[in-house]
């Protein structure tokens, strides 16, 4: 039981997340508007390198140890049980549990320890849902609907998905309710440090992808595409910004990737710590995913004022709007994304059409203090029905 919210004790946030970077990349302007709004945020992952910067943010950093792939039932079993007592311990009055593994297990420990109110974040369904992955990612999908189902229709939870695919897709597969689900269109940019970038001169024009190097973020078709443009005499770059992933079931062999950085006009980077750096270089932003939730990797890039070439898939559409901003082509197509990507490259006034347009959009509900507005409205309406005379009173 939560102790009763009063004029000395702010209701109690916690977040839980796999590992303390995905926090600190993608929730920190959340946490910073519900901070802001009154609440007192804690956070609960696994800690390697953002611990102290989450604490110096003044949210409580606690530890677990678990592992973000890990699919063993007898540790799922441990994580479920640490994790109940965490909540038992630390009497959150709220818990926003970020995708899909935290949401699973923590909303098992949730029912468990009794927690009054939780938010399910699904940052987009992942390999069980699309068919990659292999047997292995098929069987834990299964495993998983049930228990999904069983978690999103505990009472006085609600789901933020990302885009309206997904959304649409959990409650047709009758995994969600839809009076419980809630759009939140990413993770929120700030504008304010991601500003619009001129172009860099050409030639060459340089493509730029900023993403985990996995076959399901389309990879090779890029690679592939670029390869054919410089065939036909077109001195096009790409920049390859991002590492593998070998807890994630696709992630590209380092065989495969040594061959690509030996391939002319390729550059793989590795991880930037400022991917403002990314886009100065770049003319245009790609990303060839099979499946998104709603990539920040195409939003920072909308904000620096770039083009997008992006597969016609969910989540990517949120961010890519085909002749606005963008050119959409089919997920793994290498020809289309060559072509897609030739007009771009030929065409500088499309691009800055484009990229006018981008920033435009990111300017919208995507920016970091609307998001975080919209995160502080949800848990206002779930803290209403726990302790309807304390919920925090909105900042005038």
């Amino acid at each position: 039981m939560t102790a009763p919210i009063t004029a000395q004790r702010r209701p109690k946030l916690l977040y839980l997340v796999t590992e303390d970077w995905y926090f600190w990349s993608h929730r920190l302007p959340m946490a910073r508007a519900a901070r802001d709004a009154g609440f007192d945020v804690t956070v609960a992952a696994r800690v390697d390198k953002h611990g102290e910067r989450i604490a110096a943010e003044g949210f409580r950093v606690l530890p677990l140890a678990w592992q973000r792939r890990s699919v063993n039932p007898l540790g799922a079993l441990g994580a479920v049980r640490e994790i109940a007592a965490l909540y038992r311990r630390e009497a959150p009055d709220i818990v926003h549990h970020v995708a899909m593994k935290p949401v699973l297990l923590g909303g098992l420990a949730a029912m468990a320890a009794r927690v009054p109110a939780v938010v399910n974040a699904l940052t987009g369904l992942g390999s069980a849902f699309i068919g990659s992955g292999g047997l292995k990612s098929r069987v834990a999908g299964a495993v998983a609907r049930p228990l999904l189902r069983a978690v999103l229709s505990r009472p006085n939870s609600l789901a933020i998905l990302q885009n309206a695919d997904d959304r649409r897709t959990l409650v047709e597969a009758g995994l969600l309710d839809a009076d419980r689900a809630w759009i939140v269109r990413g993770s929120g940019i700030d504008t304010t440090h991601y500003k619009a970038l001129p172009e860099p001169p050409e030639p060459p024009v340089t493509v730029g992808c900023v993403a985990r190097l996995l076959a399901d973020k389309g990879v090779a078709p890029l690679v592939e595409a670029q390869q054919a443009l410089r065939a036909k005499g077109l001195d096009v770059r790409l920049l390859l910004a991002g590492t593998p992933d070998p807890e994630n079931p696709t992630s590209i062999p380092q065989a495969d990737l040594d061959r690509w950085a030996a391939l002319p006009g390729v550059e793989l980077a590795g991880h930037v710590a400022d991917v403002r750096a990314v886009w100065s270089r770049c003319h245009v932003a790609v990303l060839a995913s099979r499946r998104e939730g709603l990539p920040k990797s195409l939003l920072e890039a909308a904000a620096c004022g770039r083009a997008i070439v992006a597969t016609d898939v969910p989540g990517c559409r949120e961010v890519a709007h085909a002749g606005e901003n963008a050119l959409l082509v089919p997920p793994d197509d290498a020809n289309a994304l060559a072509g897609a990507l030739e007009t771009l490259v030929r065409d500088s006034g499309l691009r800055a059409r484009f990229g006018e347009a981008s920033r435009r959009l990111v300017e919208s509900d995507m920016a970091a203090d609307r998001v975080g507005a919209r995160t502080v409205e949800l848990y206002r309406s779930l803290l209403t029905n726990v302790h309807p005379s304390a919920v925090p009173a909105e900042a005038s």
